[in-house]
């Protein structure tokens, strides 16, 4: 008898707490439940290749970072054996910073303001050059040297060459 009525307690309670909880659910307004939903924005495929300058052969393994102007950080790729990198990620309207890093040549950097759905952009990289010593001639100076002197070609000048002397 016992365990009928404690039986009996146990139902009655459990329909008592199933019938609280639907009315607690119903009693919710579905309107403002959770968070609300924000779509991504829409995003650009962008396609880098990178190549030698010289012969226009791909570089393999050259790293391939965006930086995003808006937000901070970065993403790195590495450049496959096409000398391809591809990203899908980026915002469209958004401008980013492209840094090319390759063993053996300049490193490369420019802004690109991502304006459509698709951007292909090719960078061309170069050889390291001399380093620039002061010590050494340089012709592109020297042109610029000859636009600071003054020309033969002006007029003597109306004064004396010695100015008069007074008693």
């Amino acid at each position: 008898m016992l365990r009928r009525s404690l039986f009996r307690f146990a139902l009655c309670l459990a329909g008592l707490g199933m019938t609280t909880g639907m009315c607690s659910l119903h009693a919710q307004d579905s309107n403002r439940r959770g968070r609300k939903y924000k779509a991504p924005p829409p995003t650009a495929k962008i396609e880098v290749s990178v190549l030698r300058d010289k012969d226009s052969k791909p570089i393999e393994n050259a790293a391939v970072i965006f930086h995003t102007l808006k937000e901070k950080g970065n993403m790195e790729l590495k450049s496959n054996e096409d000398g391809k990198a591809l990203i899908d990620v980026l915002e469209i309207g958004e401008t980013v910073r492209l840094q090319i890093i390759a063993k053996g040549f300049q490193t490369f950097g420019g802004d690109y303001k991502i304006d459509k759905g698709e951007l292909a952009i090719e960078v061309r990289m170069k050889r390291p050059g001399e380093q620039y010593s002061i010590y050494k001639p340089h012709p592109e100076n020297d042109q610029d040297k000859d636009k600071d002197k003054p020309k033969d070609d002006t007029k003597p000048s109306d004064k004396p060459a010695t100015p008069p002397q007074t008693n």
